[in-house]
């Protein structure tokens, strides 16, 4: 196996279906942030993440899992960091940002920086639209993302 080299660039994967309303906060957030034309930045949208993942994650420094979230958080979203765990589901269909990073160190021997960002969302209708709470709290993670990590 060649032993790729990790580029030294941010890569952000936005998650979920923008079929969904607010389950769409993942792929809108990504799209802002390539509307910013931020330096070093690639972008990806997933419906869900899967071990073919852990390949792309390999390749860079620092990786941020963008997706909506079901609770209620204390400012309308939360970016933590995201550490490794060895665990899979079953399936090789849906898995966990923490499990993209395991695959990607137990396979290419790279660990990235990574982060989860969570937009609380409230409207999961078979629509193509966000909620108002949905539009402030992604302008809201937006900000926070920008001043923080850029």
């Amino acid at each position: 196996m060649q032993e790729q080299k990790i580029k030294p660039a941010t890569l952000i994967i936005g998650i979920g279906n923008t079929g969904r309303n607010d389950d769409g906060l993942g792929w809108t957030f990504t799209e802002k942030i390539e509307e910013m034309q931020l330096p070093n930045i690639t972008c990806e949208y997933r419906y869900q993440l899967q071990i073919e993942d852990a390949q792309l994650v390999s390749q860079y420094e620092t990786v941020f899992f963008a997706d909506a979230s079901h609770q209620a958080l204390p400012k309308g979203f939360e970016i933590k960091e995201c550490s490794l765990v060895d665990h899979y589901y079953f399936t090789s269909h849906s898995q966990s940002p923490e499990t993209i990073l395991y695959l990607a160190k137990a396979l290419y021997q790279k660990e990235p920086m990574a982060y989860t960002i969570a937009i609380a969302g409230q409207d999961w209708d078979f629509e193509n639209k966000l909620s108002e709470t949905a539009k402030e709290n992604l302008d809201n993670v937006l900000k926070e993302f920008k001043n923080k990590y850029f």
